[in-house]
């Protein structure tokens, strides 16, 4: 287990990182640089300034919210817990379409009304998992509303990763240890940059990480816009996804650019 290197150490470390000086980020975000200093330094970061940071540093609050070992307010969770059963097929099913399919496909979700939030968000086994750097990025997939065996199902349909449902499970509980290829593959259905994120994990690259192929690029895309929906929309986002393919449903390609 890696020992968490604390969020100011990880805020420094983008600083450095993207060249961008403390009083430059203040500005950005609009508040004072003692505020960002402190944090540097030990403090805690407020839910305000964890908001503020997120668009400057081009981030997604639930995700720094994670880094930070905060609990995730319920606005920035997914709507519908049980929207995990179908958000995998919605996926799936999209990456196989063409460029303008995917784009269909996420401008439906989109475009899709905002329903009342069911309850408070609590998807199963999220409360087992460790504070540690593969606990946290299961947590964001988690939030994004991936069950393991949603996990294991589309990391393998979008990236070379190929595992278990039940290895993501020990992932997230600290037993098993990142590697460059996975930080690398989660990074990618994050949309988060693979370099940083393996910086903020502690994980080391031999070399630094190719692009994403586009079907990946989509299917963060998907996976972040579809929080927003409930089960039912889901269900029927992704029956939609479904008839658009022209092959068979059930032939879902592995690693589909053999990336």
């Amino acid at each position: 287990m890696t020992e968490h290197l604390g969020f100011g150490a990880m805020l420094a470390w983008l600083l450095d990182h993207r060249e961008l000086s403390v009083e430059a980020l203040a500005d950005r975000v609009g508040l004072a640089a003692d505020d960002i200093r402190a944090v540097l330094v030990g403090e805690a970061p407020s839910e305000g300034l964890l908001r503020r940071l997120a668009p400057a540093l081009g981030f997604h609050a639930l995700d720094l919210f994670i880094l930070a070992e905060l609990e995730v307010p319920d606005d920035l969770a997914p709507l519908d817990a049980a929207a995990e059963r179908w958000v995998r097929y919605v996926v799936a099913d999209a990456v196989h379409l063409p460029v303008a399919g995917r784009h269909d496909v996420l401008q439906l979700i989109r475009s899709l009304p905002q329903e009342e939030r069911p309850s408070g968000f609590a998807p199963k086994r999220l409360e087992h998992l460790a504070n540690d750097p593969g606990a946290w990025i299961i947590r964001m997939l988690r939030y994004r509303n991936l069950s393991w065996t949603g996990m294991a199902h589309t990391m393998a349909v979008v990236t070379p990763t190929y595992l278990s449902a039940a290895t993501y499970g020990v992932i997230g509980t600290g037993r098993k240890n990142l590697t460059p290829r996975l930080v690398t593959d989660f990074a990618a259905l994050l949309g988060i940059n693979a370099h940083e994120l393996a910086a903020l994990t502690g994980v080391v690259l031999p070399e630094m990480p190719r692009p994403p192929v586009p079907e990946a690029v989509d299917a963060a895309a998907l996976l972040w816009e579809a929080r927003r929906l409930s089960a039912a929309q889901v269900r029927h986002v992704s029956e939609l996804a479904r008839s658009m393919r022209g092959d068979s449903p059930d032939g879902n390609r592995i690693n589909l650019r053999g990336s």
